[in-house]
């Protein structure tokens, strides 16, 4: 925590970072922050008590860069950060589908890169982010990032080849439980419930169906079993659920979601 670390592109999710950091013990001196608009950049200082600076700096004074610009604009920030940025910098990117290699194209040859992939529940401490080391991070390297993105949730060390999988799984992940969840809420109001009902009804199921999930040791489909009676509602449910293949449709959305990375992966926009 003596090191100095910068989040570039502070956004939500990196003020969520810069956030989880700061409860973990780390000194505001240490931590800088980069915004495009001078306004959020001046919002950051006064509601953390950190340092905000341009990138060129940042690249500069910072042990630690932490990227969390969108992937679209990765490309102009990387011509504003190669002529500062030393070799011993570690690299952190938390950009959707681009891979270390590209950095390592970008900096100096040498420069140590990370790759995570985190999710939006990072806003809520409930983030699954994905760490996978470039060519020349160290072991120490990948501990700080995991350290880091501890502080907004839980960290999953995996190969780079495995990021796409993940980005369509997790990355993506909470997108399909909220379109699941404005599914059933517009179907409790067909079946005659206020919608702030159906919301609360589903929401608290959601909620304990994932910690259920999460502390049982159970599998899914033991929990399943467990609300599915014999000739019951749920049993009839979930075969209207089979017969529209709901199953497959969810396996064919997440290749497509991986394939898109892939696509983004390969500079196809």
């Amino acid at each position: 925590m003596t090191q100095k670390v910068a989040v570039l592109g502070a956004g939500k999710i990196g003020e969520a970072l810069l956030s989880g950091m700061l409860r973990g013990g780390w000194s505001p001196s240490n931590l800088l922050v980069t915004a495009r608009r001078s306004e959020r950049a001046r919002e950051l200082r006064e509601r953390h008590g950190v340092e905000s600076v341009g990138n060129p700096e940042a690249a500069e004074r910072a042990d630690t860069l932490i990227l969390t610009v969108k992937p679209q604009d990765m490309g102009t920030l990387l011509d504003e950060l190669a002529p500062h940025t030393p070799v011993e910098r570690l690299v952190i990117s938390g950009a959707a589908g681009i891979p270390t290699s590209l950095f390592e194209e970008r900096f100096q040859p040498g420069t140590p890169v990370v790759r995570v992939m985190t999710n939006t529940p990072a806003l809520v401490d409930e983030a699954m982010s994905v760490v996978s080391a470039g060519t020349h991070a160290t072991e120490a390297h990948v501990a700080l990032a995991e350290e880091i993105f501890n502080g907004v949730g839980k960290t999953l060390r995996v190969p780079e080849s495995q990021q796409d999988a993940c980005t369509a799984l997790s990355g993506s992940g909470p997108a399909y439980f909220y379109f699941l969840v404005e599914a059933m809420t517009d179907a409790g109001i067909l079946l005659g419930l206020p919608r702030d009902k159906a919301h609360d009804l589903i929401v608290q199921a959601a909620v304990g169906a994932a910690t259920m999930l999460r502390d049982s040791g159970d599998h899914p489909v033991t929990l399943r079993e467990n609300v599915t009676s014999p000739a019951g509602t749920t049993i009839n449910a979930i075969r209207e659920l089979e017969n529209h293949r709901v199953r497959a449709a969810v396996l064919d959305a997440l290749e497509a979601a991986r394939d898109r990375s892939r696509e983004l992966a390969a500079g196809k926009g």
